[in-house]
């Protein structure tokens, strides 16, 4: 509705209009009710008597605008859907199980729980929880008093039931797994932490970072995920540790979760070892299971496999022309299944960029040795005069620098500046373009299924891509080895709901991302008022969120369901 000015009999009136749509769903306007002439001065008595008038209209006769005192909206939808998913999933009776022997002065599972929304729906510092509470309405939690201290106590408490958690989780996930034959994808990342001072059985360790160029202090996060993309395990390992070294600890903690009849490991390149290969044969002798593995051949072992693709690449070269797309086939390693895709479009891609660095390499070595030419001839041009110390020094940093080592070859020793290209090696390098080396225990499956169930691994990447940009669990501001592994947990349970969130989005072929789902209920609103003493709540949700809910299998909030 809204006030109209308008004219008639050369005075000036004030009418109160509203908007409506005729049957052709044409937008008309008509008048509810004449306000008075608009040149006369309104009176608190009319303004009073106009007050009460439209109350009557709406039904709300008796209410004194002074009684009235409407809340600050709060965002609903984000925190509905997870409150909905988490106890759907059994998480808020399992963790109330699990703390039962803890005593706290405050709802410890609700301070839990409050966490892990935050972290998909507003990833921030503890101090940064209680900010996003002021906007928030999170369904049967008060969080009127929490304080800071809380969520500090909240995390100790988790760390120290934490085999209670981890055993009710795993108890809420098994329905959802095959028992007969469970392939599982493991990977590990780094996650990047503040802090200098050192401290017993730190976490914090200098590494390599997976973040950022060279090393980093951080600590290591394993996760264990199934063929459908659910993550079903976790472990946090010092930030030094060795990928290879991970996976049998990994695999040991996921054995004891879960009473598997066969595992399928499928890992990345970081976790190829034959200290991995042995261990995983001795373990499923050990524990009676069947325990196979797939395991992707890291680049930098590529050298060991020279002999087998001399052989190989002419047969796979001549199958992915013929066909025009990916050729795989297989062979033996020390005694072990190799299989071997040939990707010929990402081969090509392979080979020009070699031979671009190489081509840059080579020009800059023969602006160096042109430079040395001229001195000696006499012209020495401009800048500090180059010496062949100098010009090995810097074209060696080139050669480093385009990761070309093992084919241009910088004679650092020889008096002159002078360089090799070894064509041998260049050519075993070509052999290898394209090329995506498997070594399996898997007698039963085929070479390509072999390669298809490896290229699911993805999958997993794109659940550590969720936790470093959705879940923001990095950096770790927490200095204490307890609170980090506290802070991993609450990010693998908050990536337990994002990877459900999206099977079901996927499940419905929806056009939206969990992230984008998330943003897109941020506006559905709890409002609560108080008339003359009386409470009364209501939910504004658009047409589109409800239909986002019911791709979601969550029932929308409403004025019925949403409580004061």
């Amino acid at each position: 509705m809204f006030i109209r000015r308008s004219r008639s009999n050369g005075r000036e009136y004030l009418r109160l209009v509203e908007s409506y749509r005729d049957e052709q769903g044409r937008t008309r306007h008509r008048q509810v009710a004449q306000l008075g002439r608009a040149d006369q001065p309104a009176t608190q008595e009319k303004i009073e008597g106009l007050i009460q008038s439209l109350q009557r209209h709406a039904g709300m006769e008796g209410v004194d605008a002074d009684g009235v005192r409407f809340d600050p909206a709060r965002s609903l939808g984000p925190a509905w859907l997870l409150t909905e998913l988490w106890q759907e999933l059994g998480f808020d009776r399992a963790l109330r199980r699990a703390f039962r022997s803890s005593y706290r002065e405050f709802d410890l599972e609700a301070v839990v729980r409050l966490l892990v929304f935050n972290r998909l729906c507003d990833p921030s510092s503890k101090l940064g929880v209680l900010r996003w509470l002021e906007r928030v309405h999170l369904p049967g939690v008060d969080t009127r008093d929490l304080h800071y201290a809380q969520l500090l106590r909240a995390m100790d408490a988790l760390i120290e039931h934490r085999e209670a958690v981890e055993k009710a989780s795993a108890g809420l996930l098994k329905p959802l797994l095959d028992q007969e034959l469970s392939v599982v994808f493991y990977d590990i990342t780094t996650v990047r932490i503040h802090g200098e001072k050192e401290l017993g059985d730190d976490l914090r360790q200098y590494g390599h970072s997976k973040d950022v160029a060279g090393t980093a202090r951080q600590f290591a996060l394993g996760v264990v995920q199934t063929a459908d993309g659910l993550p079903i395990a976790h472990e946090v390992f010092e930030g030094n540790v060795a990928e290879a070294k991970t996976l049998a600890p990994m695999l040991r903690r996921l054995l004891k979760r879960y009473q598997l009849q066969r595992v399928v490991v499928v890992a990345d390149r970081g976790l190829l070892s034959l200290d991995n290969v042995d261990t995983l044969e001795a373990l499923a002798a050990d524990e009676g299971l069947a325990i196979d593995y797939i395991l992707a051949v890291p680049g930098r072992r590529y050298a060991e496999f020279t002999d087998v693709m001399a052989e190989l690449h002419p047969r796979l070269a001549d199958a992915a022309e013929q066909s025009g797309k990916e050729s795989v086939t297989e062979t033996t390693w020390q005694g072990r299944r190799l299989v071997v895709a040939h990707n010929p479009e990402r081969a090509r891609e392979q080979t020009r960029a070699r031979r671009r660095k190489i081509e840059r390499i080579e020009q800059i070595g023969e602006a160096l040795a042109q430079r040395l030419d001229n001195q000696d001839a006499g012209r020495p041009g401009r800048g500090r005069r180059s010496t062949d110390r100098s010009a090995h020094r810097r074209f060696h940093q080139t050669v480093l620098r385009h990761q070309m080592s093992s084919i241009v070859k910088a004679d650092l020793g020889a008096e002159q500046f002078r360089y090799d290209i070894d064509d041998e090696a260049w050519t075993a390098a070509e052999r290898l373009d394209g090329k995506l080396l498997l070594v399996t225990s898997l007698e039963a499956w085929d070479a390509q299924a072999i390669v298809e169930r490896y290229r699911s691994l993805a999958d997993i990447e794109r659940g550590f891509r969720a936790l470093k940009s959705t879940l923001d669990i990095a950096p770790v501001y927490h200095r204490l080895p307890e609170r980090i592994r506290a802070h991993a947990l609450i990010c693998f349970l908050a990536l337990v709901l994002y990877r459900v969130l999206r099977m079901r989005l996927k499940a419905k072929d929806s056009a939206f991302s969990v992230e984008r789902a998330l943003e897109a209920l941020e506006t559905v609103q709890r409002h609560a008022v108080e008339i003359n003493g009386e409470a009364h709540t209501g939910v504004s949700i658009s047409p589109e969120q409800r239909q986002l809910f019911q791709e979601l299998e969550v029932k929308p909030p409403s004025q019925a369901n949403v409580s004061a």
